[in-house]
């Protein structure tokens, strides 16, 4: 009976996606381990080690389909070891050939390269995932290029920008994943088959061979040295799946704020049926806002766990690459489920360009003080008109009055600018700066890495 949210029948899909959870399943992680057996068996008999008659029997048995998974585990609780069982059940299945099973390597390396297998699986998904989000990214930062929304800074309104600016910068962070996660590919997707401390010693003079043919079989790059005690590989990939994540968590809580009552910006998409309460029946909670958000906190944990595993003893332990076990399936789903529901928010986003305009004019002009204070700065001097003007914001404030208002009145501002000017200057359509432009050229930056234009990632 499943007991963790990634399995629980009611909770699963909350935490991540079914595609996910198959790359790390029973049965796809004792697939790979077969894979590695195989592959390994196969480069044996080619280089013949051991007969190749046997190395295919051994290949053609490798099949989880062929096993009882509920025996192999059974055996691993009985003799304690986690591959035993499985190569006991792989030898079986090969008759006399079944000696030549394991020729030669360790368990940590069918284990490691295993991993590495399901991971690159994984990546896969996640890759694909990263390139949804920046798509619908693109395609709302286009439509609000030019939408003016309140810049927020220390949780008060500051300035004005646009609503298509703060997605590309979301937009910047996420090339920058894609970036990570393609250059990673090379170091990452590593395998290694070098036996009990790395030395080869059970191989003989073929060791180096062995390893590499049988890693080109299974699509992974050969190691230029045993890395049972170097942790670094899964590491850096936990890392570019903390960022990811990060990024993510960050989107989704900028927009649980933004939906507020109050602030009443977006809305994440609605279907009908969708509860928000069970007692308050009025109701439209940012349910999937909060889902992805919620997130990024026990995935960042797990990225710490998998730092952890950076610390082995001598030339390999059990203690540190257990951790890894925990760690890196969980952060994969959890990151799966965010990537999907990240895609599903944007596509359906209700974006609400009144409401931001409604917000921009809640401070009655305060928020154009800068505007106003480098106008008057040309005949004053800025810091001059900081002052004038910061005492002129605090009496708007504090008097419940506007900002116009009291500029116009303002003798001394009357000899610098006209009502019409400041009527002018406090548009906050017409104080955005940059923004348009900066999100064309995070667009373009996109556009020019090709990366959202590649199909399958090679190793």
């Amino acid at each position: 009976m499943p007991s963790h949210v990634i399995d629980m029948i009611m909770l699963k899909n909350t935490f991540g996606t079914e595609e996910m959870r198959s790359v790390w399943s029973d049965e796809n992680r004792l697939q790979k381990h077969f894979d590695v057996e195989a592959a390994l068996a196969l480069a044996e008999g080619e280089l013949g080690v051991i007969p190749m008659s046997s190395a295919q029997k051994i290949a053609n048995n490798a099949k989880v389909e062929l096993v009882d998974i509920e025996e192999i585990a059974a055996g691993i609780a009985k003799v304690k070891h986690s591959l035993m069982p499985t190569v006991n059940a792989l030898q079986e299945l090969s008759g006399e050939d079944g000696e030549y099973v394991h020729y030669g390597v360790t368990t940590q390396d069918i284990v490691d390269t295993g991993t590495i297998l399901q991971l690159k699986e994984a990546h896969e998904i996640i890759v694909n995932g990263v390139k949804d989000i920046m798509k619908e990214l693109i395609r709302l930062a286009k439509e609000h290029r030019n939408t003016p929304i309140a810049g927020r800074s220390h949780g008060m309104q500051g300035l004005p920008t646009t609503f298509g600016f703060k997605l590309a910068v979301v937009l910047s962070e996420m090339l920058r994943h894609l970036e990570r996660l393609k250059e990673a590919e090379q170091r990452v997707f590593t395998g290694v088959l070098s036996g009990g401390v790395g030395t080869f010693a059970s191989f003989g003079d073929k060791g180096p061979q062995i390893e590499e043919l049988a890693l080109k079989k299974l699509g992974l790059k050969a190691p230029e040295i045993g890395w049972h005690s170097s942790r670094d590989r899964i590491a850096e990939y936990a890392n570019i799946i903390g960022l990811i994540s990060g990024t993510l968590g960050k989107l989704g809580n900028e927009f649980y704020n933004l939906m507020r009552t109050e602030i009443d910006e977006v809305e994440e998409p609605f279907s009908k049926g969708k509860v928000g309460s069970s007692t308050m029946p009025h109701k439209r909670n940012p349910a999937a806002f909060e889902g992805i958000a919620s997130l990024t906190r026990p995935i960042l944990q797990s990225v710490s766990l998998i730092q952890h595993s950076l610390i082995v003893e001598h030339e390999r332990d059990a203690m540190s690459w257990r951790a890894e076990w925990i760690a890196l399936p969980e952060i994969c789903i959890y990151l799966s489920s965010q990537l999907a529901n990240t895609k599903a928010v944007l596509n359906g986003l209700v974006v609400k360009p009144e409401n931001m305009l409604r917000n921009l004019n809640m401070l009655g002009g305060l928020l154009l003080s800068e505007r106003i204070m480098f106008a008057l700065s040309e005949k004053l001097g800025k810091q001059t008109a900081h002052h004038l003007v910061y005492e002129l914001s605090m009496k708007a404030i504090e008097e419940k009055r506007t900002f116009k208002e009291l500029l116009i009145e303002n003798e001394y501002i009357a000899t610098v600018l006209t009502p019409e000017q400041i009527d002018e200057l406090l548009n906050v359509e017409t104080y955005l700066g940059s923004a348009p432009q900066k999100v064309d050229q995070v667009i373009e930056s996109v556009e020019k890495s090709g990366l959202l234009n590649t199909s399958k990632s090679e190793v």
